[in-house]
């Protein structure tokens, strides 16, 4: 599989964003890629609430998800979107951060809604309540590719190793991981988590991420990562704007599981012993 990576500075205007996703799908296509993977949020990023309730939409009338669709099929392109916020797609009235996989027919093959929701006090004074506007989702994701097994998961969900190790041993060769990362968390915690990821379940990990300075006035990590099962880094994007590619080989997957078996050693773990 060739890959492209968009790493995106999104703002708040869905319409002007969903643009920004077709000249990347586009980009991909006239690069050789096979599938083109986007960050968290590629829709609309903004963290004003108020502003975000006029933009977003539910799934059937979002217009970047439109976009997308219209553009894969066109083009013959499978795409990874990172996720979107989706309004009206739950009983409690939260927001929804669903990523997707449009298959070359421009049609939605597989949905996953963010379970893990950043709710966390960091160490430069700023607060983030993701479950203030966010519901967490309730159940996994895979698919199947031409190349081989997905599964998805978004952002936060990196700290949560169990969630990964239940993706594997679904059959996963590749662990997606949108995200839109914090500068201090990404510095001191991103590549070390996505290395991890993929050493533990002997996988690729493909993270795209937002980067920059944002409209909302926020400040994202960058550095989307391509890591392969050894837990090579094979694609460090760095923090400027751009789409990225990497060829990646999907044999690496048996090799490194038959070198170091970790799958095949997994057993149900005792209880715990209290003393």
């Amino acid at each position: 599989m060739r890959a492209a990576i968009l790493q995106s500075t999104s703002g708040i205007d869905p319409t002007e964003n969903a643009r920004m996703l077709v000249d990347a799908i586009e980009r991909a296509k006239a690069g050789g890629a096979d599938m083109l993977f986007t960050p968290e949020m590629v829709g609309c990023l903004d963290r004003n609430r108020k502003r975000a309730a006029q933009a977003l939409r539910n799934e059937a009338d979002d217009v970047a998800l439109a976009a997308v669709k219209d553009a894969a099929k066109r083009t013959g392109m499978w795409v990874h979107i990172g996720s979107l916020g989706l309004k009206s797609e739950r009983a409690d009235d939260r927001w929804t951060n669903r990523s997707f996989i449009i298959n070359p027919q421009g049609e939605v093959q597989a949905r996953y809604d963010k379970i893990h929701l950043f709710d966390v006090d960091l160490p430069d004074g700023i607060s983030w309540r993701e479950s203030a506007v966010y519901g967490p989702g309730d159940r996994l994701a895979i698919t199947d590719t031409p190349w081989g097994r997905v599964g998805l998961s978004v952002c936060y969900d990196l700290r949560f190793a169990e969630l990964y190790r239940r993706l594997s041993d679904a059959g996963a060769h590749m662990l997606l991981i949108p995200a839109a990362f914090t500068v201090p968390t990404g510095r001191d915690h991103w590549e070390i988590l996505l290395r991890a990821r993929a050493i533990e379940n002997a996988c690729f990990v493909i993270a795209p991420a937002q980067t920059g300075t944002h409209e909302d006035g926020r400040e994202t990590y960058g550095h989307s990562m391509v890591i392969d099962p050894w837990g090579t880094v094979l694609l460090d994007m760095g923090s400027k704007e751009a789409l990225g590619f990497a060829d990646i080989d999907f044999t690496q997957v048996d090799a490194v599981r038959a070198r170091i078996p970790v799958l095949r050693h997994r057993r149900p773990l005792p209880e715990i012993e209290r003393t």
